[in-house]
């Protein structure tokens, strides 16, 4: 099985995940051997780096092998699916951080074995779920918590309105006008008011800004600071996307104040992950 976006598993699957990360980070000391003769080939840039330390660093703690390239190794003049079909021969799995869904897509199509997006410009699966996974095993009603994302929609914004539609999350997008994903439904609602909807939010996200909504206007109108985060619900969270920027789409402030997650929040992606890869390999 392949995991390229979260959209393309289901609520089940996401549940099955989560409850499989739950063994690793709990019985940690009994999985050393759970990947003993598995060898994987990973795609990272050098400028990777939670990522990547969490799927090299996991996959080593449960006894298989890592091969490491960088990404622009796939952009050489060689098809992709003859690349493929010479990996299919001696490794058990692929890692792929690339800014290329497209390519991404084409390793899964020619591949035998498990191909596992680690980050494109078009989405964040992994990053999302283990999100998700924390905050489901800080708050037991995740799922009628009101998610609000504030800024443009990049890989990080599509990501968690995907994971919002399949597991039926309510979730908001704040952006300034003409920066919408689609339509709204039952899971999406785009706005262009900060403050109205702030009221309604348990969980506030953003993502690092493009360089053309990196502008005093913008930032006036749409950075979470301490104050604005003192509009939400009780008990909100403040969860960034690293990495984060202060003084542009956050504020000192709210980083540093209590609503703020930390960098521990941060700590279960090792073992989302981990439990990604062998649900994968699994199917």
């Amino acid at each position: 099985m392949n995991l390229l976006d979260v959209d393309q598993i289901s609520a089940k699957q996401i549940n099955d995940i989560f409850v499989l990360a739950d063994s690793l980070r709990l019985n940690n000391e009994g999985s050393s051997t759970l990947l003993a003769g598995k060898t994987f080939v990973l795609f990272f840039p050098e400028t990777s780096i939670r990522t990547r330390v969490t799927f090299e660093k996991g996959i080593k703690e449960l006894g298989g092998e890592c091969i490491l390239f960088p990404p622009e190794t796939l952009d050489k003049r060689e098809a992709l699916r003859d690349l493929m079909n010479y990996l299919n021969n001696w490794v058990d799995g692929i890692i792929v951080r690339h800014s290329s869904y497209s390519i991404i897509q084409e390793l899964a199509a020619q591949s035998v074995m498990p191909v596992i997006n680690a980050m494109t410009s078009e989405n964040h699966p992994c990053e999302i779920l283990s999100d998700l996974y924390t905050i489901s095993r800080q708050r037991e009603n995740f799922r009628e918590l009101a998610y609000t994302f504030v800024g443009p929609p990049g890989n990080i914004c599509r990501s968690w309105a995907n994971v919002a539609s399949v597991m039926n999350l309510q979730f908001n997008h704040v952006c300034a006008q003409g920066y919408q994903l689609g339509a709204s439904s039952a899971n999406y609602k785009f706005h262009t008011e900060l403050e109205d909807i702030l009221v309604h939010s348990d969980v506030i996200l953003t993502d690092s800004l493009p360089m053309d909504l990196q502008s005093d206007e913008y930032i006036s109108k749409y950075q979470i600071t301490l104050e604005r985060m003192k509009m939400t619900k009780s008990n909100a969270i403040l969860n960034p996307c690293p990495p984060f920027f202060r003084g542009e789409e956050v504020s000192g402030d709210a980083i540093s104040s209590d609503y703020f997650v930390g960098y521990s929040f941060k700590k279960n992606l090792l073992y989302v992950q981990l439990a990604i890869v062998l649900y994968c390999l699994m199917k």
